[in-house]
């Protein structure tokens, strides 16, 4: 069990500095393929050697343990270096010094030792490769990273699509492959490797959906996984290597408009939790926070003076909105729930398609919607302007009188992000604090269990989209609820990618016993009506999560009792901070 307990990060300003070293800059890059060709994810357009037509929607994996060998045989390691890839993300390079020399050949691993596998997960930075934020790669309280994610879809002749979700991890999976090349790495350098998915599946080890299974958690004995660590080693090939003069710098970053007195707010945020990227130009300051909060609820930067963005964020409701749609000026009903305002510092995307980039943009989108608070941001700048309170709170805050839109973006921004919440019963058990009801525990353990009746366990495989102790992977995914997506295609609606449709972010577990009606059309009344969409509600279409897609038709077809357990573990994810008579 871990122990839980809270952080505090004094936010301040700082300035980062480039060390030079004795080295040559290497840059590992690698290109995704099928059979040698570039791999297009989302398409059912590829075959396996068993021939099941097939798509691959996620390819996302951990490299370590880079070293490379001279030519008198001895290998030159390079220590503490990661790399985590993603096809999907488009994170595919990764750059190291490497000690000036000719090398006759290189290896790295799938994966991680034993050591760095059980370490934790919260000392690592938010841009580190091992942080689980930024990877989605580790498996919270069952312990350890997943190695190497392959999920997609296949068929067979005269069948409805279904999903497919190896997961491929365990220190004893732990895989190191070699290539031998001539590398001249005197100079800055680039080194293209191919990673072909089409031999991870199939080569030596021919792997079949249907004959062997549609998912792996790697556990012991599971021939799965046996397949994948056969194929992995040969599934790299060189493509290309060069020198180069084009080494990446890194700029450091400068904070907009800082007041020349300010006090650093602290963060504070749960010890389990991974270290989030907070803005580096907008640094968190009590000045800007507190601006932000009064310009979260001020009804000034609504046309017609009738809500603010607390109206449709109400605290008591852990900042969401209780009503299936919300409300804009006029009474005009919008199309979506407002989601909930917590943990937002984890996120990377914003409302339910993402599209908004960061929190400073998510702010100003509702005031400029013509269905929610329909003003212009001239309007809104207009409207403080003639409060005569506002000219000095933003001095304190930007060191100037001057409002503008940007500088409402920034104190909203810095509000939301202070806005965390970790004290749940869930917490308090994981502290030693508390116990677990059997019921409750009971409904953990389903909710971090698999469904895979292969190696018989059947849990209810919650955490594939809402693991971590975030609970929520902060993705995109469809979920099931519709089989067409005509009234609202979801991501697709802002990405214009027909795989995006029916996709929605998804939203964190915590608090959600407060954020009712629930889905991102608040459909469902009550958690008891979530947990049976996913025991026998589920529609099959083209976009269906893998990890959905694998189950059986309808959805895991729970128990009354587990039903019961899942209510019970969800609302013990309630922090009372969010809770108002």
């Amino acid at each position: 069990m871990l122990r839980v307990f809270a952080r505090t990060f004094l936010v301040t300003v700082c300035v980062f500095a480039t060390v030079a070293l004795e080295a040559a800059s290497l840059e590992f890059a690698v290109n995704h393929v099928f059979n040698g060709v570039p791999l297009t994810l989302n398409s059912m357009q590829y075959r396996n050697a068993a021939d099941e037509v097939m798509s691959i929607e996620r390819v996302s994996y951990l490299l370590s343990d880079f070293a490379f060998e001279r030519e008198d045989g001895k290998w030159i390691e390079v220590n503490d270096k990661f790399a985590w890839m993603d096809a999907g993300s488009k994170r595919t390079t990764a750059r190291f010094d490497v000690p000036s020399g000719v090398y006759r050949a290189m290896r790295f691993s799938v994966g991680l030792t034993s050591k760095v596998n059980s370490s934790d997960v919260t000392q690592y930075a938010a841009d580190h490769p091992l942080n689980p934020n930024l990877n989605g790669l580790h498996w919270s309280w069952q312990g350890g990273y997943i190695f190497l994610a392959l999920e997609g879809l296949y068929q067979t002749a005269g069948t409805e699509p279904k999903g497919y979700s190896y997961h491929f991890a365990r220190t004893n999976n732990y895989t190191p492959v070699t290539l031998a090349a001539n590398l001249d790495m005197t100079k800055d350098s680039r080194l293209i490797v191919d990673f072909d998915t089409a031999t991870a599946l199939n080569s030596p080890r021919l792997l079949s959906f249907v004959k062997d299974g549609t998912s792996t958690h790697s556990r012991a004995g599971d021939s799965v996984a046996a397949g994948i660590r056969a194929n992995l080693p040969g599934s790299f090939r060189i493509r290309q290597y060069f020198q180069t003069s084009d080494t990446a710098k890194d700029v450091p970053t400068k904070p907009l408009y800082l007041p020349k007195q300010f006090t650093p707010f602290r963060f504070q945020m749960s010890g389990m939790f991974p270290i989030p990227s907070l803005p580096r130009d907008n640094p968190l300051i009590e000045e800007r926070v507190s601006l932000g909060d009064k310009l979260f609820h001020e009804k000034a930067l609504s046309r017609d003076g009738s809500i603010s963005c607390a109206s449709c964020h109400q605290d008591a409701a852990a900042f969401s909105d209780s009503r299936r749609f919300s409300i804009g000026v006029r009474n005009q009903t919008g199309t979506r729930q407002g989601m909930p305002l917590f943990n937002l510092a984890w996120k990377s995307s914003f409302f339910w398609d993402g599209r908004a980039p960061s929190l400073r943009a998510q702010a100003l989108m509702p005031i400029q919607d013509h269905v929610e608070m329909d003003q212009t941001l001239e309007g809104a700048v207009s409207n403080l302007n003639a409060r005569t309170e506002y000219a000095a709170l933003f001095e304190k805050a930007f060191g100037s009188k001057e409002i503008t839109s940007e500088k409402i973006g920034l104190a909203i921004e810095q509000f939301v992000l202070t806005l965390t919440s970790f004290d749940s019963k869930f917490d308090r058990v994981l502290r030693g604090q508390e116990k677990f009801s059997e019921q409750e525990q009971r409904g953990f353990e389903l909710f971090m269990t698999e469904y895979e009746p292969r190696m018989q366990n059947y849990g209810a495989d919650c955490f594939h989209c809402h693991g971590g102790p975030l609970f929520s992977d902060h993705q995109f995914h469809n979920n099931g609820l519709d089989g067409k997506f005509d009234l609202d295609p979801g991501r697709n609606k802002f990405t214009k990618i027909d795989s995006d449709r029916g996709k929605f972010s998804t939203p964190s577990l915590r608090n959600i016993a407060l954020t009712a009606p629930y889905m991102h059309d608040g459909r469902f009344k009550t958690l008891e009506e979530v947990i049976e969409h996913y025991s026998t509600g589920v529609k099959r279409s083209s976009t269906l999560d893998p990890n959905i897609a694998k189950h059986p038709d309808g959805g895991i077809h729970l128990s009354s009792a587990d039903k019961q357990a899942l209510v019970a573990f969800l609302k013990s994810l309630t922090d009372p901070k969010f809770v108002k008579n």
